[in-house]
């Protein structure tokens, strides 16, 4: 169950919605002393292609369903639920995939440049994209997730901030200069739109 509601606020865009506090100080610790506990490992792209650090250099680690990560798995499902109630109203399955726990080192350049998360090639299509922020804003310099609509849109770096946007919607992380950046991404996955 959630503690008390935290409001979800959309941007005036509309096009992607920010929820603040949705974990308290303490879950976020847990959730990134978790990740760190994984083997992470460099991420790749489906396609395999020459240029692939020229689109994105990160580090990864999956957090699994299992009996000590379901108080995470639940409260992300209620977060999904209601967001999806409130603003974006798809049709969805439920969480499709495992959590991805996502690095980037300063000292590696890490970023991710344009992309979308959403392609007719999985079995369950994501809909909805959703980051939670880990770290705090000041602990690394650059690394932005920005979101494409009809301009670009800065998401905000404060620590435990849910960003939440249609798996379709291009998006970015800019390069890292300096620090660590952590975040938990989820996927929301439903029937192909229509």
């Amino acid at each position: 169950m959630l503690s008390p509601r935290p409001a979800a606020t959309p941007v005036p865009a509309g096009e992607y919605v920010v929820w603040e506090n949705a974990f308290s100080t303490a879950e976020l610790q847990t959730i990134e002393k978790y990740g760190d506990g994984l083997a992470q490992q460099k991420a790749d792209l489906s396609g395999k292609r020459a240029d692939y650090d020229a689109i994105r250099v990160t580090r990864i680690a999956w957090i699994e369903r299992k009996p000590e990560t379901a108080w995470l798995y639940g409260r992300l499902e209620e977060i999904v639920l209601r967001l999806n109630e409130q603003y974006l109203k798809y049709e969805l399955y439920g969480l499709a995939e495992s959590l991805q726990y996502t690095v980037y080192h300063g000292s590696e350049g890490g970023h991710f440049d344009w992309h979308k998360d959403h392609g007719n090639a999985r079995e369950e299509p994501r809909k909805i994209s959703l980051s939670l922020q880990l770290s705090e804003g000041g602990a690394y310099e650059g690394c932005d997730l920005e979101l494409h609509a009809d301009d670009v849109q800065t998401a905000p770096r404060t620590r435990g901030a849910m960003i939440a946007f249609p798996s379709y919607m291009l998006h970015r992380v800019t390069p890292i200069i300096s620090g660590v950046r952590k975040s938990l991404v989820i996927w929301a996955a439903g029937p192909e739109f229509r």
